[in-house]
This record gives structure tokens, sequence and C-alpha cells, in this order.
């Protein structure tokens, strides 16, 4: 009997508090805005390449947007580097300054959105989901197949941070892609998840844990989302309150990105383990390790993993480093030698 009550105790107090993550006011997390941005937008400027074409295709009924870049004088079906975003990004931000390069290089490209996400559609907006988010690159490579102008034989995987593991997943299944390119790439939550501990504090965790608690709850009573923001300043409620991370996300943010993430992610990203996968990709691997990377550190277990099964190149900055300046332009040209080597020398529709 005492055994009963005290159980009946315990249910009641996890409905009351259930019903108060839920329900009550008080738990709306101010914005925070990218002080940044605009300084960007002035030197990238309003007009879009000639080059760029854009595009669309679905995932169960939901239409994705995507830029695709096609080489000059083109004559027969040529290789294309299909690009996925990090960690809410979208197209617009970073991409367009690789696809260029890439495409002078006589490679097609196809950057996208995400569902939920950019001038993709789905609702609720910003909404991160691995298993969508793999949906989506999935069938973006199905539309590259059939496209006339791309050879698919020889498509090839790009990602970055967030999305560096997602190439190696899909690759692992699809054994007709040419090769992977993971830029600092979120492959080891283990040790991210320790960094981020130590870093926050196990406060700052548990409030985080919180409001993707409130959210999931919304979301199960067909309510409206609850949304925090993607990076904020130290001390403030964010999925990545670190000042490099804003300072990053400011440096790259383009005109449509929001710095919102529905909360429920916090309860839904710790499982994906895309190092699990690289015995099973048969193609080569690219792996671009920031060695100051504050965002997406590797364990040295998961380091000798990378060396067995993928080429690894090291940089001596941080994470947010290799998207601009010198920076950049070693990334980049490391990227080029590696697609150059590994597309250029398949044959068509092998």
């Amino acid at each position: 009997m005492v055994i009963l009550q005290v159980i009946g105790i315990i249910i009641g107090i996890l409905a009351l508090y259930l019903l108060i993550i839920t329900f009550a006011p008080g738990f709306t997390v101010p914005e925070q805005p990218l002080e940044k941005a605009k300084q960007l937008l002035k030197k990238v400027g309003a007009k879009p390449p000639q080059s760029r074409k854009d595009v669309t295709f679905q995932v169960k009924g939901t239409s994705i947007s995507a830029w695709l870049y096609l080489p000059e004088n083109l004559s027969t079906p040529v290789p294309c580097i299909i690009m996925g975003n990090g960690f809410g990004g979208t197209k617009g931000m970073i991409m367009e300054s690789y696809a260029l390069r890439y495409q002078e290089a006589g490679f097609a490209v196809l950057a996208f959105d995400y569902r939920h996400f950019g001038e993709s559609e789905g609702e609720p907006r910003q909404l991160i989901l691995i298993p969508y988010q793999l949906e989506d690159y999935t069938a973006a490579v199905e539309y590259a197949r059939g496209l006339k102008e791309i050879d698919p034989a020889r498509i090839a995987l790009w990602g970055t941070s967030a999305s560096g593991g997602y190439g190696i997943v899909i690759a692992a299944k699809d054994k007709n892609i040419a090769c992977v390119c993971a830029q600092c790439p979120g492959l080891d939550p283990h040790a991210s998840g320790e960094m981020f501990l130590k870093k926050l504090g196990i406060g700052h965790i548990l409030r985080l844990f919180v409001h993707g608690q409130r959210d999931m709850m919304r979301f199960r009573l067909g309510l409206s989302p609850h949304k925090i923001p993607i990076v904020g300043k130290p001390g403030s409620i964010a999925f990545f309150p670190i000042l490099d991370a804003y300072n990053g996300y400011s440096k790259l943010a383009s005109e449509n990105f929001i710095n919102q993430i529905c909360a429920r992610v916090i309860l839904r990203s710790h499982g994906f383990k895309p190092v699990e996968h690289l015995q099973n990709v048969q193609c080569p691997i690219l792996i671009q390790i920031c060695d100051h990377d504050n965002l997406a550190p590797l364990s040295a277990d998961t380091a000798k993993k990378l060396e067995k099964y993928a080429e690894v190149e090291h940089y001596p900055i941080g994470h947010f480093d290799i998207y601009t300046g010198n920076d950049f332009e070693k990334a980049v040209s490391d990227q080029l030698e590696f697609f150059k080597k590994h597309l250029r020398r398949r044959k068509k529709s092998q």
C-alpha cells in the first residue's frame, strides 16, 4: 500500500512538472541578434551569379529549394558535388564561395536547404531532425543523378560541421557514391558532450534539457513550437552560448538566416555516431580537422578510426576559421585536389 502511494506521488509530481513546463509562461527565451551579419551582406552583394540556377525537388511531398551550378561550355555529363550545410545553416551562408570554385574547376554543384530551413518548405520552421536531413540529402543525390548534365557515377558528397558526418552515413549505404569530403565535422558526440559540460556546466545543460522537454510536450499536444537561439553570448540561453560560436555565425549569416531552432533537438541529437559507419564506406573520404575546434572536438579513439578509414588533413585553427581568408583558401585547395583525383578518373557510369 505504501509503495502504491509513493508511486502515485511520483506520478503526480511528474505530471505537475510536465504541465508547468508545457503551459506555464516565463519560458520564452530572448532573441540573440547577430550583430555582424549586415557587414557580411554588404561585401557579398545582392546579385546571384549568372551560372546559378534555382531548382527544386520533392521529399515526401515537401519542396526542397536548391541552387544548381553547371560548368560553362558543357558538352558531356560532368561530376557533381552535393553540398549540405551545418547546424541551422542555409545554402546562402557559406556554400556559394565553395561552389563557385568547384564550378570553375569543371564540376557541377548542387547546394540545398534542408526541410524547415531557408527557402525550403516544411513546418514548423527551424526544426532539426537528423533522420529528416539525411532523407533530404539522399533525395538531393537522386535528383542530381536524374539530370542529363550530371554523370550519375561521379557524385561526391560535401558536408561541414554538424553535416560533416552525413556523407559518411549516406555513402555507407549508397555504394555508388564516388567520394566524400567532411570539413570540421561533428563526428564524436561523446567528446562534444564532455567539452560542453566542462565549458558550460551542468546547470546550463539541465536548463537546455527543460527547454527541450517543453518543445517536445508542446509538439505532442499539437501546440506551437518552443524555440531557442542557435548561438548566443556567454551566459544566455542558447544551444551554443559560446562567444566563438556567436561571432562565427555572425560573420557567416545570410540575409534569411534565423538564429533559432526548435528546442526538441536537445533531446534527439545525441545518438548520431557517423564514425560507426566508416567501415562500410567503400569510396575515398577526406576529413579536414581543425585542431583547435571548440564545437566539434575529437577523442583520441575517434582520431585513430579516422586515420584507418580516411585521408585526414589537419589545420592549426579553430572551428570557424576554415570558412574565411587564407584558411579557407588552404581548405578549398585541398578539397579541389581531392575531388580532381577521385572524380575525374572514374569512367562515366562505371
